[in-house]
């Protein structure tokens, strides 16, 4: 078995790989980067049998074309629905498929969402930068060269992770997969500088309704609407900006921070868009609509308790998935030969516990 290649023949507005970010590097003036929606991504990579956090392609509203040159594994579409496609023939999402050499990827067009993910078992394997695969571009900094995919680019992918194969098929459930209504409310927690806004500037923030503006990029999500009033000056001493960190400038014009954002900056945040929340500011469009919801950190905290046990379910799915002998073969009676297969049941402290195995014969 030889790992996939992929070759780029389209590259699609912004294709870039990414993975769970550059995470500790922030004191040295570096971005996090990493994928915008990373609920959608981690589940992409489970799918597909890797680690949560390894290499995929974050797809951006016109998708890529690509070719794979050589190799089989597994590839997983989440996120965005972008009108994902095999061979020319629509393909499930959120499902682990199977492909090889010859086999050509592609998007149709965006039919709801901004960003999809494609995540191949190996996970895409580009040098590592400070411990991090993803792509910053405004630096040219890890990824594929530090930029996005052009035509004629290729990639390849890592070696897979023993019982790759048996992911084939497996599909995340509805209701593991993230759910982002285009209506709700961002839940934002305030501070860590709300005391520099007035009453009425709260209160305009957290009552009005936001339009996403032209200027939304990786960086962070520009928005148009009422004036939030500050209780003076908007300049404050440079500090860390955290994911989600939404700044008011002296325009009075919130700006969420996302996962290309500057280490630290000098405008007043009136409050943090909790973690299950960004995910969903990053798959909106420009011109959409956004209000923002006051939650206190316990709620903020729970909720990403919970999107945590989503993902980590989905998992235990996958090892059972994986486990699964097909039919199954009885225990043999007597002699030495042991079936390559098969499955038994116990029962310990009055639960019944279900027990099975199969031999790998292949050393992958």
């Amino acid at each position: 078995m030889s790992a996939l290649v992929l070759e780029c023949r389209l590259p699609g507005m912004l294709t870039t790989v990414q993975d769970g970010g550059r995470w500790g590097y922030q004191g040295k003036g570096m971005p996090v980067a990493g994928a915008m929606d990373l609920p959608s991504f981690r589940r992409g990579n489970i799918l597909a049998g890797n680690d949560e956090n390894d290499g995929a392609i974050e797809v951006t509203l016109l998708g890529p074309t690509l070719f794979v040159a050589e190799g089989e594994g597994m590839v997983a579409a989440t996120g965005a629905d972008l009108g994902f496609q095999i061979n020319g023939r629509p393909a499930p999402m959120w499902t682990a498929v199977a492909v090889g050499a010859g086999d050509v990827l592609s998007f149709s067009g965006p039919l709801s969402g901004c960003r999809a993910y494609l995540c191949f078992s190996g996970g895409v394997d580009v040098p590592p930068v400070m411990e991090s695969r993803s792509t910053y571009t405004r630096a040219r900094v890890g990824g594929f060269l530090g930029r996005a995919l052009k035509k004629g680019d290729t990639l390849r992918c890592g070696a897979p992770l023993s019982l790759w194969r048996k992911c084939e098929g497996l599909v995340c459930p509805e209701g593991l997969r993230p759910v982002y209504p285009p209506e709700a409310p961002l839940r934002v927690v305030p501070g860590p500088q709300d005391d520099l806004f007035t009453e009425k500037g709260k209160d305009t923030f957290y009552g009005s309704e936001y339009t996403v503006s032209n200027s939304a990029d990786r960086m962070g999500y520009r928005m148009d609407g009422p004036e939030i009033e500050h209780t003076g000056a908007a300049d404050i001493i440079s500090d860390a900006i955290p994911l989600g960190a939404v700044q008011v400038p002296g325009h009075g014009q919130p700006i969420v921070m996302l996962a290309d954002r500057q280490t630290t900056g000098g405008y007043t945040k009136i409050g943090v868009v909790c973690s299950v929340d960004i995910a969903a500011l990053s798959q909106r469009l420009p011109g959409q609509k956004v209000r923002f919801q006051k939650i206190p950190l316990d709620d903020a905290l729970a909720l990403a308790r919970e999107e945590a046990g989503k993902k980590d379910e989905l998992r235990r799915l996958r090892a059972a998935w994986r486990s699964a002998p097909g039919e199954p073969v009885p225990l043999p009676v007597s002699g030495p030969d042991l079936p390559s297969r098969g499955e038994a049941r116990i029962r310990v402290d009055g639960e019944e516990h279900r027990i099975s195995w199969e031999e790998i014969r292949e050393v992958e």
